[in-house]
């Protein structure tokens, strides 16, 4: 391996650059060495790719492996009850986000005729109606309220759930067990007890769908009996954890963003034609979604670097969306820039299949937001919002607001 020197051990994590930018650890880190050599709490002497042009490059690699069963996984954050290095085991079939071609073409192509363009602007109606009827209840409410619980959260939960063919109200269950699931500061043994809980539910759920399959993704991929049980139960626990939990958070952490910045709330409220292209700033700009994990499958010659084979690597997006090499003054926000290139949704085989349904929850949870409560502000100051630091989707845990007044 290159030789060490001063390399940093373990990620810099701390949000001492404010709740919407990068650790200020982070992005030394991409000026410097946007390739750098990295020592995970194992002591592995892996890598992080902070820089957006070495990001993009990677995620289209193919010698990067996305599959955590070749080798010893390697996390940023060790879990308490777990020794690490760990071995992971055997892989959990039709979780294609952990796969490589051609196993993951055979898994993702079930369902890209599900997510194009064209399908989900047929399902634009009915989710503009899903924000509207919770857009009355959050109206009936007396301030201030929990933003998160009774907005936020609902929203994209009805609509994968409604998606998948998974009741709604079965919603506590798998919303307590993702969240578990991807809080770092729980222990391995209660990680692990969500997710059997959760694969539990879903096995029964996609059993019950292929004896008396209804209209639903579940159901249409129960029908495949090329797919077995354990595939529909993998694919499901993605879509479903994946469906509600990123959007989600995006409306929520979109939300304090915007209220922080007066200035371009304004403008989009006078402007509302700019959404489309706001949403788009927003992924950029925040980056709910950071870290995603690589593994060399040879000694790879990258970024003026050499990788060892089996050297795990950690690409970060947030950093990479912040590169001043691609977007100009990157730490501003900014709701009339063009930022379509941005990593939110990911690069390659394995960019986000639900981008587009992601996109139009989101144009439509803002429009409606801004439009029904012209007076929406922060109930608390800003510095006492709680902030999904220790999860690994980042966001807010609550967003208390009030308001003095309502639209119709």
């Amino acid at each position: 391996m290159n030789q060490m020197g001063d390399v940093p051990r373990g990620l810099p994590v701390e949000r001492d650059a404010g709740p919407f930018d990068p650790p200020s650890g982070l992005t030394r880190l991409r000026e410097t060495r946007p390739v750098s050599p990295l020592v995970f709490p194992s002591g592995h002497e892996g890598w992080v790719v902070t820089g957006y042009e070495a990001v993009r490059q990677l995620m289209a690699d193919t010698r990067f492996s996305s599959r955590q069963d070749i080798g010893v996984v390697h996390d940023l954050i060790p879990m308490e009850g777990l020794e690490v290095p760990t071995d992971p085991g055997p892989q959990q079939p039709g979780l294609f986000i952990a796969m490589d071609p051609p196993d993951h073409g055979r898994i993702r192509g079930k369902l890209t005729g599900t997510f194009t363009v064209k399908r989900m602007k047929t399902l634009e109606e009915g989710i503009v109606a899903i924000v509207e009827r919770q857009l009355d209840h959050l109206a009936s409410l007396t301030p201030p309220v929990d933003l998160v619980a009774e907005f936020a959260l609902p929203v994209p939960s009805l609509v994968i759930c409604e998606m998948l063919g998974v009741p709604y109200e079965d919603r506590e269950t798998f919303q307590v067990n993702t969240n578990t699931f991807l809080n770092t500061d729980v222990t391995f043994e209660e990680k692990m007890a969500a997710l059997t809980e959760l694969t539990t539910y879903l096995a029964g759920l996609v059993t019950g769908k292929r004896a008396q399959p209804d209209d639903d993704i579940l159901s249409d991929l129960a029908r495949d009996e090329d797919l077995t049980i354990e595939e529909l139960v993998g694919i499901g626990f993605l879509l479903l954890l994946a469906g509600h939990e990123t959007t989600a958070n995006m409306l929520g952490l979109g939300t304090f963003a915007l209220l922080e910045h007066p200035e371009q709330l304004a403008e989009l409220r006078q402007n509302p034609e700019l959404m489309p292209n706001a949403v788009e700033e927003l992924m950029r700009y925040l980056s709910i979604a950071d870290n995603f994990y690589r593994y060399a499958i040879e000694d790879i010659e990258f970024g003026g670097e050499t990788i060892p084979e089996g050297s795990t690597v950690v690409v970060s997006l947030l950093a990479a969306n912040r590169d001043p090499k691609k977007f100009e003054n990157p730490d501003l926000l900014d709701i009339n820039r063009k930022a379509r290139g941005h990593m939110s949704f990911g690069h390659g085989v394995h960019q986000c299949l639900g981008q587009q349904l992601a996109r139009i929850e989101m144009r439509a949870g803002f429009n409606g937001l801004l439009r029904r409560i012209p007076s929406l502000k922060l109930a608390i100051p800003a510095d006492e919002v709680k902030l999904r630091t220790n999860m690994r989707i980042y966001g807010v845990h609550e967003l208390p607001v009030t308001w003095t007044e309502t639209a119709a």
